[in-house]
């Protein structure tokens, strides 16, 4: 499948339904992801698992599949031990995986299409792997931020991904220096999903109409958003955005459960709320583009999947 721009401009203003979590189902098949390369360690270490996560959340009607690459970067498999070379080729393996899946499913499914890959292209703060791109509070030199993501990008493009997930970006500086190198793949659109701070800042503080005047002016951004976030602060900070932008919106929040820092585990807060739950007043607020982040599975997308095919 080759896309341009325009095309997947189109895909995204009419609507997508995204996959949920990949980590989840990985540690759910018996992967222990405990480790700064957070799901990425599973490109190395069983491949195959990813494949059938990507497959299976195709067959609950995902029309978009996410690298597994949010923490994939040659700085990260540098520290074990790998060149440059076999981090790349790892990279490409996260959009081939995910291309393969696609092209299994179709083959059982032709109707089912069109359905997209999205090159995940996490933050610095999750290279860092200490909870920073939930805080923003990290820095770089413009140009060391572009060099940073810049090997990542390419090889996410080159191995066929149609449209780059530029997602979790919690600082504005990065934001910028993103836009800065989309320049230089220049047949590559991309979403920009943040996380936040409130309702109207990113987590570094910076108001989001200047994050969104950015982003507005960048041809290649075709959707803009939000993800990892909880469910209860989803509506207000779509409402916010889609007053400040007519661009598709963006939104995959967690689950619901409410993630505790201290043990590192997930717990209930008591609420039954699900991701369908307020589906059309996402979908009211500007939202075309839904899925699931943390802790959402197969059967949340089927659920949202169902519910957008019954409006």
């Amino acid at each position: 499948m080759s896309l341009n721009n325009l095309s997947v401009g189109r895909l995204a203003a009419a609507g997508l339904v995204l996959d949920g979590a990949m980590a989840t189902e990985l540690e759910a098949r018996g992967c222990d992801l405990t480790d700064s390369l957070w799901s990425a360690k599973v490109l190395i270490e069983n491949p195959g698992l990813i494949y059938q996560v990507h497959y299976d959340y195709f067959s609950a009607g995902a029309q978009v599949a996410i690298t597994a690459s949010y923490q994939a970067t040659p700085q990260g498999f540098a520290k074990r031990g790998l060149d440059e070379a076999d981090s790349l080729a790892l990279i490409a393996k996260s959009v081939t995986l995910a291309a393969q899946a696609r092209t299994d499913y179709l083959a059982r499914h032709p109707d089912s299409g069109p359905l997209l890959i999205a090159g995940s292209v996490g933050p610095y703060g999750a290279f860092l792997a200490d909870g920073s791109e939930y805080r923003g509070d990290y820095a770089l030199p413009q140009q060391e931020m572009m060099a940073f993501h810049r090997p990542r990008i390419r090889a996410l493009a080159e191995a066929g991904a149609d449209i780059l997930a530029c997602e979790t970006l919690p600082s504005f500086a990065e934001i910028q220096a993103l836009v800065a190198l989309l320049r230089e793949f220049p047949q590559m659109p991309a979403w920009f999903s943040f996380t936040l701070r409130d309702d109207a800042h990113l987590s570094d503080g910076t108001p989001l109409r200047d994050v969104v005047a950015l982003l507005d002016d960048c041809p290649q951004a075709v959707a803009l958003g939000i993800n990892c976030i909880a469910l209860d602060k989803v509506t207000a900070a779509l409402r916010t955005l889609s007053a400040l932008t007519a661009k598709p919106l963006v939104v995959y929040p967690n689950s619901g459960e409410q993630y505790d820092a201290a043990s590192k585990t997930w717990h209930s807060e008591g609420s039954h709320c699900t991701l369908t739950d307020n589906l059309a007043e996402w979908q009211t607020s500007g939202a075309r583009l839904i899925g699931g982040c943390c802790r959402t599975t197969p059967a949340d997308i089927t659920a949202i999947a169902r519910r957008a095919r019954r409006q």
